[in-house]
């Protein structure tokens, strides 16, 4: 696992390894929206509270990118490379 080479190996990894790219990206996204919104939120006595549960769903996002990666790599390290006999 964390094998660099792995992400371009085959054709199965690269498309394993793009799918999981675009969905690190979308929470990457997702949770600097969340912080940035909730920052200007913070501006305004009455948006706090949604502000701080936008911090909470944004650093909710980031453990997620963590969890994203472990399984990208979990999954293209289960692939047969080019060549195996395994199927």
């Amino acid at each position: 696992m964390f094998d660099p080479r792995l992400h371009d190996a085959g054709p199965d990894h690269i498309a394993v390894y793009g799918f999981y790219e675009k969905l690190y990206t979308m929470i990457d996204l997702s949770a600097a929206l969340c912080f940035v919104v909730g920052s200007v939120m913070f501006f305004f006595d009455a948006w706090q509270i949604p502000g701080t549960w936008l911090f909470l769903v944004g650093s909710v996002f980031f453990a997620a990118r963590l969890a994203v990666r472990f399984l990208r790599e979990f999954h293209l390290a289960r692939l047969p490379l080019p060549g195996d006999a395994r199927k």
